[in-house]
């Protein structure tokens, strides 16, 4: 781990009016862009969902620095979305070829993410899906958790995931299951360290309630809505585009397509579950493997509609998609729900969700968006996208942050009330934009 000694922190708001808005009696403090932020997030073995809201963070706070268990992002990576911004990783991070096997050491990340001395900073935001919110921190320090998801495999989903390891009741079984059981108490002990928890959907949202019993505020993800341009005119393709892990079901998806050889489907992607996919696949249906970023917005931005199976916990790639004024046909569970205006339900519909994932669902939807495609505008879905662009992701973060230190600000001013205010969004000032 790279040590670094750490100057004294200072807060982040004046002691003038002008800096110090009320909730009640209690202050209600001005965040300083340039003030000293933490970044704690997890790992960084690639640059996706998770990574693209921490390049974010960073850059709306130009003086932070980011700590992170793994670091194995590319230097054109780093250069392109971290421009000068320090990145301090653990001691994991040396082992040999430990890019091969660094998620089998989870049972270590709790323990490795401790060691991170953050307290001489002005305030810290972690980005956690699984171990960044256990950072310790100063009594008196604000405490920002972005949330992109309780721990999958430690929760809801562990048996699922033990199941695919092939991982029974054997020793080895009931060691790792042992290791989780670990996790879960220490996931559950940390749950209630922050001052404030941000949640990436309602769908996550309903999952931090039911597992730790803490309300979190929804803040969708950041979308690069003005970099991608609308395509009002499609072609008549069909497109998925996931990292083929089984839980993303693209399988389903293909299956659906090859029984109905008279429409095409383009997969993007090319990970571990690709041979197989393949051997599933008709011959209307392409893999294009990995496309660098302009040649996939095109693929997306052209498609008749893009179509998902699995359970996301928000999705950007679906975001994009609407962005792009591309329909969606998604599964009806997960982020979706949130980024979906269904047909059916709404009087601006941007695509259709289906109930159960199955191959007859997949395929009944695409029918539904075939006999009602007149119905679902391109210019309705990127209306809709725009509603997860990357200025409102900046001000629901810098509201929250000031919220948090607004915590701290209470204690030292004796203002308890503030303790007991109700809940109040974020940006209220940020009305979803009205659909022509």
């Amino acid at each position: 781990m790279r040590h670094v000694r750490q100057p004294k922190a200072t807060t982040m708001v004046g002691h003038d009016t002008k800096h110090v808005r009320s909730i009640g009696k209690a202050p209600f403090a001005a965040i300083d862009r340039n003030a000293r932020i933490a970044v704690v997030h997890d790992w960084c073995p690639n640059f996706r969902g998770g990574e693209q809201v921490l390049a974010r963070i960073c850059k709306l706070f130009p003086r932070a620095e980011v700590f992170t268990l793994f670091d194995f992002l590319p230097k054109e990576v780093k250069d392109e979305h971290f421009p000068g911004v320090v990145f301090h990783v653990s001691a994991m991070n040396r082992l040999p070829l430990v890019k091969k096997y660094y998620r089998s050491l989870f049972f270590l990340c709790p323990f490795m993410i401790e060691q991170f001395d953050v307290t001489g900073y002005d305030a810290v935001i972690s980005s956690s899906a699984a171990f960044s919110r256990g950072v310790l921190t100063r009594p008196d320090q604000p405490h920002l958790c972005y949330v992109h998801s309780p721990v999958r495999y430690a929760w809801d989903e562990q048996f699922s995931y033990l199941q695919q390891a092939h991982l029974g009741f054997g020793p080895k079984g009931l060691v790792f299951r042992y290791m989780l059981h670990r996790l879960r108490t220490w996931d559950t002990r940390t749950a209630h360290g922050p001052d404030l928890m941000l949640a990436n959907s309602n769908y996550v949202r309903s999952r931090i309630e039911r597992i730790y019993g803490r309300d979190a505020r929804v803040v969708h993800p950041p979308v690069a809505t003005g970099e991608l341009k609308l395509v009002a005119s499609k072609d008549d393709y069909y497109v998925t585009a996931a990292f083929h892990a089984p839980y993303k079901r693209t399988d389903l998806i293909i299956e659906a397509f090859s029984k109905t050889p008279s429409r095409r489907l383009i997969v993007v992607g090319d990970e571990v579950q690709s041979k197989h996919l393949r051997s599933l696949a008709g011959p209307n249906i392409i893999f294009t493997g990995y496309l660098p970023r302009h040649e996939y917005i095109e693929k997306i931005a052209n498609a008749r509609a893009m179509v998902f199976a699995g359970c996301e916990d928000f999705g950007i790639a679906l975001a994009e998609a609407q962005a792009c004024g591309t329909p969606l046909i998604a599964f009806g569970r997960g982020g979706a729900r949130d980024i979906v205006r269904p047909l059916g339900e709404s009087s601006h519909p941007t695509g259709v969700l289906f109930d159960r994932q199955s191959v007859d669902s997949i395929a009944d939807a695409i029918d539904l968006f075939e006999e009602n495609a007149e119905s679902i505008a391109p210019h309705a879905c990127r209306m809709n996208a725009s509603r997860f662009s990357e200025e409102r992701f900046d001000l629901a973060i810098l509201d929250a942050l000031g919220l948090a230190q607004s915590a701290q600000l209470a204690r030292e001013t004796g203002h308890r009330e503030f303790f007991g205010t109700k809940r109040r969004e974020i940006t209220d000032s940020l009305a979803e934009p009205a659909l022509p």
